[in-house]
């Protein structure tokens, strides 16, 4: 073995031991960043090839790993826009020109324009309210649109989904064909009414009248009208019916049979079609009762305030009460998130290492979940690193006398020439 290798074998320990030191220095400065992932240092010998009898000293090098997969605790906030993630995946940013990158800082906030800002100044991506996951891209960035929550316009949203469970009298008399609801005469018959409120693409209500009459033993007929066409507030009304459905129920246990229709579709005028779930209807030995109805869509109203589900689904809280779908937060993964590049801002990119983007949304896929009024805190343990950098610190000074005792015996072997 050389003295000259003996040197620098301790000059790489010195370089290697300055890395390290290095990472610990990042981590304790980003120890309150929010989302931080901490960075650690591991290391390989290097070993040079040598000739039978003999030694020559190699070094060691240095790998600096991201531990960017740990999860972190949460802190809860009072502002509904702070969002986490619990799980697997990360929010979907774009800088100023741009460019896209994945992160766990969810320190989102609206700008003068109404776009969700992280501190950083990175803006979050997701998919407009009208996308399904169907029609969503799974390999790439495109079709993210930058989450806009401006609140200084009147949303409007149409009537699509509903949902109806009631009891019908199982003990009702049963009414003449000719009589039945759907005919729309002046002697039309009933046995149940109920009336829902639904909305066009306007944000206009839509009064439904909702009839059910008793066909035969366990058959019922549900007709469906607008009220705006009644007659003196019932029948005939001067347009037909807008839905017509058979409902059939199990004798033994009075809920729907398998072939009996479970849904109500109506087309409402100058709105969307109205699908109401039936599922739940009973037909009991009790009287008429409603135990849920809900139709979904509102007028138009200004909106107060966000709230933000687990799913990603970017609900406005309008002045009147009602929630609207403003957007859906897009999440993203990779299989090595932990070999991912990292970029300035607390944000990394996607790199070969690492593996293909992949996006979906939460609670979906293997996607973890958002939590809304809170954020992922830095995953540094301040004690742990101290720990670290005084052991790297030791290590260094060891290196050190390495390389002082190599350049001591150099200065004995210049010395014998004297």
């Amino acid at each position: 073995m050389s003295i000259y290798g003996l040197m620098r074998t301790g000059v790489s320990g010195m370089n290697a031991q300055s890395s390290k030191l290095a990472m610990v220095a990042d981590n304790i400065a980003n120890a309150d960043s929010t989302g931080y992932k901490r960075a650690s240092a591991e290391f390989s010998s290097l070993v040079l090839n040598t000739n039978y009898g003999q030694y020559q000293s190699g070094g060691v090098l240095v790998h600096g790993r991201q531990h960017v997969s740990e999860q972190g605790t949460l802190r809860y906030s009072t502002s509904s826009t702070d969002l986490a993630i619990t799980g697997n995946g990360f929010f979907a940013v774009e800088d100023a020109s741009g460019k896209v990158f994945l992160t766990r800082a969810g320190s989102f906030v609206p700008d003068a324009n109404g776009d969700l800002v992280n501190a950083a100044g990175f803006k979050l991506l997701g998919h407009p309210k009208e996308t399904n996951n169907a029609s969503l891209i799974a390999n790439g960035f495109d079709g993210l649109e930058v989450i806009n929550v401006n609140n200084r316009t009147l949303l409007a949203e149409a009537s699509t989904e509903g949902t109806l469970n009631a009891n019908l009298p199982a003990g009702a008399n049963s009414i003449a064909a000719a009589n039945l609801p759907a005919g729309n005469t002046a002697g039309s018959a009933f046995n149940a009414k109920t009336s829902m409120i639904a909305y066009d693409s306007l944000g206009s209500e839509v009064t439904l009248d909702i009839y059910f009459a008793k066909t035969g033993a366990n058959t019922w007929q549900a007709a469906t009208f607008n009220r705006a066409t009644a007659t003196n507030g019932g029948f005939p009304y001067s347009s037909p019916a807008l839905s017509t459905s058979t409902l059939s129920f199990d004798a033994t246990n009075g809920r729907l049979s398998a072939a009996s229709s479970n849904a109500l579709s109506v087309a409402i005028s100058g709105g969307e079609t109205l699908n109401v779930d039936l599922t739940k209807m009973t037909q009991l030995a009790t009287g008429f009762a409603v135990i849920e109805a809900r139709i979904d869509g509102n007028a138009p109203s200004v909106v107060d305030g966000i709230e933000i589900a687990a799913n990603g689904s970017v609900l406005g809280i309008l002045r009147n009460g009602t929630r609207a779908p403003l957007a859906q937060i897009a999440i993203a993964d990779v299989p090595s998130p932990d070999r991912m590049k990292r970029e300035a801002g607390n944000v990394f990119s996607v790199s070969d290492p690492s593996g293909d983007v992949r996006i979906g949304v939460a609670q979906s896929g293997g996607f973890g979940a958002i939590v809304g009024g809170a954020l992922e805190e830095s995953t540094v343990d301040i004690a742990t690193e101290l720990t670290e950098m005084i052991q790297s610190q030791r290590t260094y000074t060891a290196n050190s006398k390495v390389f002082m005792t190599g350049a001591e015996l150099m200065d004995v072997l210049v010395n014998l020439k004297r």
